[in-house]
C-alpha cells in the first residue's frame, strides 16, 4: 500500500500539466511507493485526455465543471488511503528527492500537521516563490523569502502555515479538523487550513530539501488581476471572522484597519482600488451569512494556549514584514 497520494488539480492545465507529471513520476531511488490523482476541474483545452492517454499510471478523476481549488483538491484527500496527501500545483516540476524529502520531513515530526516545500521562480530558480507562508495582525498573508536568494532559506523553520501549491499533509489530521473550506472557492483557503490547524495545536513546518520550481498564477493568469484581487480580498475578511474569537478580534481591530487601508492604496494605484472595496464587501456578507457563521471555529478554553501562540506569531510576522525579513 502506498505510503503517500499526490493530488494535482488541474484546470485546463495543457501548457504545464506534461512537464509536471514527467517530473513527478522521475523521483530518485528510495522515495516510498506512492499514487498519483490528478482532479480536472472540466478542463477544455485538451489536457485530460492528454493525461488519459500519455500517463496511464495517473488516477483522473473528472468534474463536469470548475467547482474551484478547494473542491478539487477535497475530492482528492477523499480519494486517498495513504497516511499522508502531497498537493501539488499543476504549474510545477519538482526535483528528484522532492516526495521523499517532504515524507521524510512530516515522519519526523509526529505533532506536524503540514511540511510546506521550497518553491522556485520558474524563470530565476536561484531565487525563492514560497518558502511557507506567513500571516500578520494587519491581515496580510504573505509568501516567505518571495524574490529572495535561495540560498538564505536551506534551513527548516517553523511556519505559520503551507503553501497548498507545493505541501504534503497528515491525512488523519483532516478527520479532525475539516477539509479545505470551500467556500474560499481559490486563494488564501490554505492560510485557512493552516490557521485551523495551528488552533487545534498542530504546527506547519517548511523543507528546504524538498524542492519545486513554480511558474505560478498560471490558472488566473496573473498575479494581480480583477478575479483574484476581489476573491483574495472576500477571503482575508472570511478568515479573520472565521477563525478569530471575538476577543481576539478586538484586540486585533486597530492593526487590520490599518492593514486593509494600506492594501486598499495599493490596489488604487494598480486601478483596482473599487475591486478589491468590493471584495471586503463580499467577504463580510459571507462571513455574517448563515453558512459562514456555522463555518466558524468555536472557541474553546482547551486551546487558549494555542491563540495566545497564534497571537505572538501576529505580532512577530507584522515585524518580520516591515524589516523584510
Amino acid at each position: 500500500m502506498e505510503k503517500v497520494t499526490v493530488v494535482i488539480p488541474n484546470y485546463n492545465g495543457m501548457k504545464f500539466i506534461e512537464g509536471c507529471l514527467k517530473a513527478l513520476l522521475r523521483q530518485e531511488k528510495g522515495t516510498p511507493e506512492f499514487r498519483v490523482v490528478m482532479v480536472d476541474n472540466g478542463s477544455v483545452d485538451g489536457s485530460l485526455e492528454l493525461v488519459r492517454q500519455r500517463f496511464p499510471q495517473v488516477s483522473v478523476i473528472a468534474l463536469p465543471s470548475n467547482t474551484g481549488f478547494c473542491h478539487a483538491v477535497n475530492v482528492g484527500i477523499q480519494a486517498s488511503e495513504a497516511p499522508f496527501v502531497i498537493l501539488l500545483n499543476n504549474d510545477t516540476e519538482v526535483r528528484p528527492h522532492f516526495v521523499k524529502s517532504l515524507t521524510d520531513a512530516m515522519e519526523e515530526k509526529p505533532h506536524a500537521f503540514s511540511v510546506s516545500a521550497k518553491m522556485l521562480m520558474w524563470d530565476a530558480p536561484e531565487r525563492i516563490d514560497d518558502a511557507g507562508d506567513r500571516y500578520c495582525v494587519l491581515g496580510w498573508a504573505y509568501a516567505r523569502g518571495k524574490g529572495k536568494s535561495a540560498n538564505g532559506y536551506q534551513r527548516a523553520a517553523e511556519i505559520f502555515s503551507s503553501c497548498g501549491g507545493a505541501a504534503i499533509y497528515r491525512r488523519s489530521v483532516f478527520a479532525e479538523i475539516g477539509l479545505f473550506d470551500e467556500a474560499h472557492f481559490a486563494y488564501l483557503e490554505d492560510l485557512d487550513m493552516g490557521y485551523r490547524a495551528r488552533i487545534h495545536g498542530y504546527r506547519n513546518y517548511y523543507e528546504p530539501s524538498a524542492e519545486v520550481i513554480h511558474y505560478g498564477s498560471a490558472s488566473s493568469g496573473s498575479r494581480y488581476n480583477k478575479w483574484k484581487t476581489s476573491l483574495a480580498a472576500a477571503n482575508s475578511v472570511y478568515i479573520i471572522a472565521k477563525n478569530m474569537p471575538l476577543l481576539q478580534r478586538i484586540i486585533n481591530f486597530p492593526f487590520l484597519m490599518i492593514g486593509f487601508l494600506v492594501k486598499f492604496l495599493f490596489f488604487v494605484k494598480k486601478r483596482m482600488g473599487f475591486l478589491y472595496l468590493k471584495g471586503l464587501g463580499e467577504g463580510l456578507e459571507k462571513s455574517f451569512s448563515k453558512e459562514g457563521r456555522s463555518r466558524r471555529i468555536p472557541f474553546k478554553c482547551r486551546n487558549l494556549r494555542n491563540y495566545l501562540c497564534i497571537q505572538w506569531q501576529l505580532y512577530l510576522n507584522t515585524i518580520r514584514i516591515l524589516k523584510k525579513y
